[in-house]
């Protein structure tokens, strides 16, 4: 993992981990499988997104080491205590009403700094697979920076004490210029995705 990640942001991320992540796994009892998969370097993962659960899960199977920028819906930076938490340990918001110019600098500045970032190309929380049309920021951005998106698969249905399985997939480059060009790749996002649900990858 790179060294570049300020500081404090990091300590403050490795703190709540050993705090949060083992109450996390208690209640959802967990393994993660693909591990390998995981490059070092900068990575945008990609994961689909029925749960406010599924951010911890995510950095509960990429482990302590993977420091990782987490893009969150502007609304939750207000909310008393927890924006603050939030913003202390790297996440960053993004307002879902507008193309947020500012949340799409900060992405491009973590990966260029060498960091992981964590988005959900569904754009909210969504209870069906292939319900949504897949949002093509993080195609436009691994596009333009080069660097691989990582899939990511979170069953949907969780149960609390009930075994959950987090699959990480193989890592993999996009490249467009037009507008649906980046339409058909955010659907293959999403398409590797439900491959790893689907025990097809690769």
């Amino acid at each position: 993992m790179s060294g570049s990640a300020d500081e404090k942001e990091r300590r403050t991320f490795d703190a709540l981990y050993s705090l949060v992540i083992p109450v996390v796994k208690l209640l959802y009892p967990m393994r993660s499988s693909g591990r390998e998969n995981i490059p070092d370097g900068p990575a945008l993962v990609c994961a689909n997104h029925s749960n406010l659960v599924d951010p911890l899960l995510v950095a509960a199977a990429f482990g302590k080491k993977n420091f990782m920028h987490f893009m969150a819906k502007l609304e939750l930076s207000t909310v008393p205590i927890i924006g603050v938490i939030l913003k202390s340990c790297g996440v960053y918001f993004v307002d879902r009403g507008r193309q947020d110019i500012d949340a799409i600098r900060n992405t491009m500045r973590f990966l260029k700094r060498g960091e992981k970032v964590c988005m959900f190309p569904e754009g909210t929380r969504v209870s069906e697979d292939n319900s949504v049309e897949a949002k093509t920021g993080a195609v436009r951005i691994a596009s333009k920076m080069k660097v691989p998106i990582v899939p990511v698969y979170i069953p949907r249905r969780k149960k609390i004490f009930a075994k959950t399985e987090v699959l990480i997939g193989e890592p993999f480059l996009v490249e467009g210029k037009t507008h649906e060009e980046y339409a058909e790749l955010a659907d293959g996002v999403m398409e590797r995705i439900y491959e790893l649900r689907d025990g097809t990858a690769g």
